[in-house]
Parts: structure tokens; sequence; C-alpha cells
């Protein structure tokens, strides 16, 4: 048999092991929504022991972003070199140290090192799960495996709250570490047994025994084995930052990582400082969990509803729309007033539906933007340059608030990422292989 078997997995129903796989990138994503929530669970506990005031609150609560900005640039890269496999693998265990190391902390160096290790892991581990789920899944059905991909981040850190919240309710911040650390931990057998390399991977890169490898992976998928590998693609063998910046690519991949850029800033705002203003207003530390559980209950959903419709209408009107009503919902948190418990987490909620439908939409747009061989290099970049304004965001409103500007000023000056994004995603000229336009 000689068909292209990049088209055998676009074309074919997915069998039983590509969902699977795709599942076990949802998990991937919810334990990366865990991790990175992990230390907004704990900063009112951490604070309050240490004597954190917030501006030095805000740079802790930045390092782990730190990490994932660094590593979705390196490991984005490192992934369509080595594999999406062993990227993944190794994200893995260096999550589970940082973790696992978190609990043994002191002072705030030792545990912004730490944090910034954790970081590095979930940065690698987002470029090269947004790769392998796109790959997995068959053309019809890949606009939803990325959306479900997207929607195990607040899955995530909505299982994770309702464990932290009465992990918390024990008074040691450090359960919440030690409980990451375990389940990191359990994820390494089930991606090592159940998650081979793809085969858009295996063809772009033309590892030693690639037929050999490529025939054992659609073995494995319900498929007849091939007799030859396909041709090489023109540019193939390029990896590289460099090559996503050649004409041709740069102009998307600026304006899809300013557009992330700006949207983080205002999605990091509402997942950072909404426990600690919460607990500001006079709630206890588990109660503030509750409502980052909602922004993310929010946020699960609006990407479902945002995945099914991405299979009938173009992609990126609908993530514009998603970034201005993002923009309007987060100014609201902060300026309508809203002071009761049922209210702000009410407003954590709907914000959070509309944060994290935008974020769907640009993940999908990175998986569809960037071909095979650097598809992960592509999407690295965008998040790992991107995450800056993950990083930049707690710190801002750290300063902000230092500064002595309002909860209202400081929550309308944070939004305004979305509607730059917005703009940004505007001025995007795309066209994509399956749909008449972007």
């Amino acid at each position: 048999m000689n068909r292209d078997p990049r088209a055998i997995v676009d074309e074919a129903p997915m069998s039983r092991l590509q969902i699977a796989a795709v599942a076990i990138t949802v998990g991937l994503n919810a334990l990366d929504g865990f991790d990175v929530l992990s230390i907004s669970f704990a900063a009112p506990s951490i604070a309050a022991e240490w004597g954190i005031d917030r501006k030095v609150l805000g740079i802790v609560l930045s390092m782990e972003l730190i990490g994932m900005a660094v590593g979705s640039v390196l490991l984005g890269g490192v992934a369509d070199r080595i594999g999406r496999r062993r990227t993944i693998l190794g994200c893995l265990v260096a999550m589970a140290i940082g973790m696992a190391m978190v609990t043994t902390a002191h002072d705030v160096t030792t545990l912004s090192v730490w944090r910034l290790l954790t970081g590095l892991g979930i940065g690698g581990m987002l470029a090269a799960i947004n790769a392998a789920a796109a790959e997995f899944a068959s053309v019809r059905r890949r606009n939803l495996a990325l959306a479900i991909m997207v929607i195990g981040y607040p899955i995530g850190a909505v299982l994770g709250g309702l464990i932290a919240a009465l992990l918390l309710k024990g008074g040691d911040w450090r359960a919440v570490f030690e409980f990451g650390a375990i389940v990191t931990a359990c994820f390494i057998p089930l991606v090592w047994f159940f998650v081979p390399e793809p085969v858009q991977f295996l063809l772009a890169r033309r590892p030693q025994g690639a037929l050999e490898k490529v025939n054992r992976t659609l073995a494995r998928f319900g498929h007849a084995p091939i007799d030859a590998l396909p041709p090489v693609e023109t540019g193939a063998a390029r990896a590289s930052v460099a090559d996503i910046l050649r004409p041709g690519l740069l102009g998307i991949t600026l304006l899809v990582t300013l557009a992330y850029f700006a949207h983080i800033v205002s999605f990091y705002f509402i997942l950072k400082w909404s426990p600690k203003i919460v607990v500001d207003l006079g709630y206890p530390p588990a109660q503030a969990a509750g409502v980052l559980v909602w922004a993310n209950v929010g946020g699960a959903v609006g990407g479902a509803i945002f995945g099914l419709l991405a299979q009938r209408f173009a992609l990126k009107p609908m993530t514009i729309v998603a970034l201005i009503l993002s923009t309007v919902m987060v100014a609201l948190f902060g300026a309508a007033g809203v002071r009761s418990l049922g209210g702000l987490a009410a407003l954590a909620c709907i914000s959070g539906l509309f944060t994290n439908s935008a974020v769907v939409g640009l993940y999908t747009i990175f998986a569809r933007a960037f071909p095979a061989h650097v598809r992960a290099t592509g999407t690295g970049f965008a998040i790992g340059i991107g995450r800056g304004g993950a990083a930049l965001s707690p710190i801002l409103a750290g300063v902000l608030f230092s500064a002595g500007l309002p909860l209202a000023g400081v929550a309308i000056a944070l939004a305004a990422g979305s509607l730059i994004a917005a703009i940004a995603l505007g001025a995007l000229k795309l066209r994509f292989a399956d749909e008449k336009a972007a």
C-alpha cells in the first residue's frame, strides 16, 4: 500500500487509540491548569505565612509563567526535532520534580526557583500537546479535538480548585503541591503506553527507521501498512524559529503572537489575582479558591461551546467576537463594584467563559497556521512570547495596586489586552485548506 499515511489519518474515522491519545492531551492540559493555578490557590496562605506584600506576591505569581515562556520557545523546537512523545515525557518529569520540591521551600527565592522549573515543563508541554492533538485527529474532528484539548485547562483548574479548597481547610498550602506532584507522575505511564509518535512528525523529520515507525503507528490506529514513505516535501527538514520568521510565515507568526500576548494579559489577571482580590474583600482563602473555580467552570463551558460552533462557522470572526466580549467582562469584574461572593463568582464565571473561548480560538489558529515540520516550533514561539503577557499580567496588576489605583482602574487597564488582541487578529489574513476563509 502506497497511500500517504497523513491522508489516511486525515480522512479515516478516528480509532480508539487516536481518541485515547487526544483524551490524554486533554488530561495533560488539565494537569497544566492545576499546576499553573496551584500557586494562585495557595497564594493567600503563603502571603499570610511569610508576610509577603502584593508587589512581591505578584513576582512570585509570575515565576512559573516566565518558565512557561522560555519552555514554550525552547522546547517547542525540541518537540519538532526529537518528537512530541519524548518532549511530553521529559516535561512531565520536570513538572513532577518542580511541584514536589515546592513543598520544601521556606523562602521566596527557593519557591521561585521551583516554580520556574515547573513552568519550563508546562511551557514545553503546551507546544507539544497542541501539535499532537492536531496530528492525532482527523480533519473532520480537528477543530473539536483542539477545542476539547484546550478546555482541559479550565477543567483541571475546576477539579484542582475543588480539591485545593479541601486541602486548604487543613491549613497547609504545601498539600496542594504534594497533590499536584503525585497526579503529574501518574501521567508518565499513560503517555508511555498510549501516546505514539504522530505520523506527521515522523514524515516531516524522517528519523532512522521511519518507515517501520510509521507502520507501527498505523497498525495501532487499525490501518494497513505502507510500502514506502512519500516524497520529502521541500523545506520539510527545517524546524527552527528562523523558519517561522521567514517570508510567508513571518506575518502570521507576528500577528498571532501579538494577539496571544495581549489577550493573555487579560486572561491571567482573572486567574492570578481573583483569589487575592476576594480575600482582601474579607472572605477566607477557601471561598476565594471557590470564585476561581467558577472562573474555570465558565472557561470550560465557553471552550466547549466554541469548539462545537467552530465546526460550523468561520474561526477568525468567532475568535474576534470572543475577544471583544472578554474585554467587556474582565473590565466589569473590577469595575462593577460587586462585593458579594455570589456576584463575584458570577462575574468570574462569565469572564472565564469568554476569555477561554478566545484562547480556544487562538490555539486552533496556531495548530492550523503552521506546517507539520514547524507546528510545535510555531506554536511554542507564539505561546512562549505570548506567555510574556502571562508573566507581565500579575506583575503589572501588583504595580498598579501598589501605586494606589483602585480595583476598577486595574481591571479596565488589564482588560484592554483582549481588545488589542482583537485588533491584531482582525489584521491577520489567513486561508485554511479546509475552509473557504478565516
